[in-house]
């Protein structure tokens, strides 16, 4: 989805990726920033990022981003928010087809995520249900982003130490809960499902968060389809060696009936009886 900004600017008029902070101006991270992800916070993204694969975009219009700098408001360059993860179509895989993103700026890019998930913990839990409280001279909070500025569609929040997943559709400009009768939520503009897995990633088996298709299948990871090809040509290798074996067993068999008809015809012939005749 397209976002528009009616900017006031001299003449001539100059768009906002002329005149505002491109992802080269704008810092990419916060040192003094406290708090670094945890080793889930690592895996479940990247888990994520392999298996989005929207069945009606091309991959070079797919890009998501993890802890990575969102800058929203154009009016206020330099605040931003970091989502676990978010997924974005419609946009070019590198930044103006040439360049991996330091960051995510909205008013450059001009499409908005479709999706955003956070993973809670004990920390940010409040401000990512949007319990939380702050100063009008603050900036607004996650929720706030997401839902009231962004107008991101679907918001997704997981709690690994419940396994409790929970979505947000926006309607009518707000954000409504899902009521889930399985934990899955099919997100029709991607023609992709998110959803709880029970499985081993990385060696950690656990409920984890990953994109299904239409026919209700898990995506596959690279890791995952290595496997299975590999599996698959070793499949071949024995079907082959099965019908090599098979063949020689047919060549044997005949040449044993060969040598047999041909000792047959010797004795025959020993006899002084034509076989031919």
């Amino acid at each position: 989805m397209a976002i528009k900004y009616r900017i006031e600017q001299n003449h001539p008029p100059r768009s906002p990726r002329e005149s505002l902070p491109t992802m080269y101006d704008l810092p990419s991270e916060n040192p003094e920033e406290p708090g670094l992800p945890d080793e889930f916070h690592d895996l479940q993204p990247e888990l994520l990022r392999v298996t989005f694969h929207p069945a009606n975009y091309p991959p070079e219009q797919i890009f998501c981003g993890s802890d990575m700098n969102l800058y929203y408001d154009a009016r206020h360059h330099y605040w931003y928010k970091r989502p676990d993860w978010f997924g974005v179509v419609g946009v070019s895989r590198l930044y103006d087809q040439e360049d991996l993103r330091l960051s995510y700026v909205i008013w450059q890019e001009m499409v908005r995520p479709t999706v955003v998930v956070e993973l809670l913990s004990p920390g940010t839990e409040k401000e990512d249900l949007g319990r939380s409280t702050r100063l009008s001279s603050e900036p607004p909070t996650k929720w706030e982003v997401y839902e009231q500025i962004l107008n991101v569609p679907y918001y997704v929040v997981f709690d690994r130490y419940t396994d409790r997943l929970r979505g947000f559709a926006l309607t009518a400009g707000f954000y409504q809960e899902l009521e889930l009768t399985e934990p899955r939520i099919w997100i029709p503009q991607l023609e992709l499902g998110l959803g709880l897995w029970s499985g081993e990633y990385e060696g950690i088996n656990r409920l984890w968060l990953r994109w299904y298709d239409a026919e209700g299948n898990w995506i596959l990871t690279p890791t995952e389809r290595e496997a299975i090809a590999q599996e698959q040509l070793e499949a071949e290798r024995q079907r082959a060696e099965a019908e090599r074996q098979r063949a020689e067993a047919e060549r044997q068999r005949a040449e044993a009936e060969r040598v047999r008809s041909q000792r047959l015809e010797e004795l025959l012939r020993s006899h002084g009886i034509d076989p031919n005749s």
